[in-house]
């Protein structure tokens, strides 16, 4: 039996290979649950805003829609079970929200329950069509962090591990392609292990990324130096 994912994608790509047009693929994890950061001192709580994210992946696509045109490809792969928890404990109905900024921008989303649907996803991608890739959630700097503080606090229970990257087909990218993780640390490690992986730099942090920019209408900043 087909799984929505899999329908997803041929729909996807057939429609890709018409238009032979390039990709441009934003990852987006969860936010934590209140519930379990309110426990924590102040300095150490994460995701006041339950949008931190999403309204971080919507200025992205803005952008990308604004140098390539409001027709170019985008595919919004969103960390589903995070918004779904975080919105029964909030009384508000992300993940409807969250298509509605996918629809109204024309973007593909991509509902993720774990790292095996961001693989299949990315592999499913035909050659060379991968222009960009920006990661915005949690992370370290050996982790994409699907999750965190949401199941358990201050863990993660769903991740992309450096050590996986070996999975990502590498010609799916284009030779240029420009990828960047707005993720915490991921340039102190992650990134080098993405080069070799793929042979494509990913742009990550070295040191603390801070969203608080959003308000200003920026992109995350880094509370350090963004590294290849």
């Amino acid at each position: 039996m087909k799984t929505l994912l899999s329908i997803f994608l041929l729909s996807f790509l057939t429609q890709l290979s018409v238009t032979a047009q390039q990709v441009h693929v934003i990852l987006c994890g969860g936010p934590a649950l209140r519930s379990w950061e309110d426990l924590r001192v102040p300095p150490d709580q994460h995701d006041r805003w339950w949008a931190n994210f999403v309204r971080a992946s919507t200025m992205r696509m803005d952008e990308l829609q604004k140098a390539y045109g409001t027709t170019t490809q985008i595919v919004w792969m969103v960390y589903k079970p995070g918004y779904v928890t975080r919105g029964r404990e909030d009384g508000d109905p992300y993940t409807t929200w969250i298509a509605e900024q996918a629809s109204k921008r024309k973007a593909k989303l991509v509902w993720l329950q774990n790292s095996n649907d961001f693989f299949r996803t990315m592999n499913s991608f035909p050659k060379g069509s991968v222009t960009n890739f920006d990661f915005f959630g949690h992370s370290n700097k050996h982790c994409f962090l699907l999750d965190y503080s949401n199941e358990i606090m201050a863990s993660c229970k769903s991740w992309i591990h450096e050590t996986e990257l070996g999975r990502l087909r590498a010609t799916i990218f284009s030779r240029n392609a420009l990828c960047q993780s707005y993720g915490c640390h991921t340039g102190e490690s992650m990134s080098a292990y993405w080069k070799n992986a793929t042979g494509v730099t990913l742009i990550g942090a070295k040191g603390k990324t801070d969203y608080t920019s959003l308000t200003e209408g920026k992109l995350p900043k880094v509370n350090g130096s963004w590294v290849r």
